[in-house]
């Protein structure tokens, strides 16, 4: 059974900096390609990033790439998302998820998810 439990939400000013983490308390994180997706509020669930179950290969949306970093750390069973010179339209309620197999840039092909943290960012 894989639970995502995610935490590093707040608000900070446009220019910040956060660094969101996910933690499983299962013992299978390490077989699982990751993900992060946010939802604003009026809007559908979005890509943000993605990391293989290696670490080796890691993926984003066009809107963060740069400002973003997405790293995991197995021995923990936990992902991180570093998120550098924020900007107001990356406020929005973060997801954690997990999937068996390759990364997906959309929400569907994932089986489990956290349920959410908050990031505001004031301009």
């Amino acid at each position: 059974q894989v639970q995502l439990v995610e935490s590093g939400g707040g608000l900070v000013q446009a220019g910040g900096s956060l660094r969101l983490s996910c933690a499983d308390s299962g013992d299978t994180f390490s077989s699982y390609a990751m993900g992060w997706f946010r939802q604003a509020p009026g809007k559908e669930r979005e890509f943000v990033a993605a990391i293989t179950w290696s670490g080796d290969n890691t993926y984003y949306a066009d809107s963060v790439k740069g400002r973003f970093t997405i790293s995991r750390d197995n021995a923990k069973n936990t992902v991180y998302l570093q998120m550098n010179s924020l900007k107001p339209e990356d406020t929005a309620v973060y997801y954690c998820a997990a999937r068996l197999g390759v990364p997906a840039g959309n929400p569907d092909p994932y089986e489990f998810w956290g349920q959410g943290t908050q990031v505001t960012v004031s301009s």
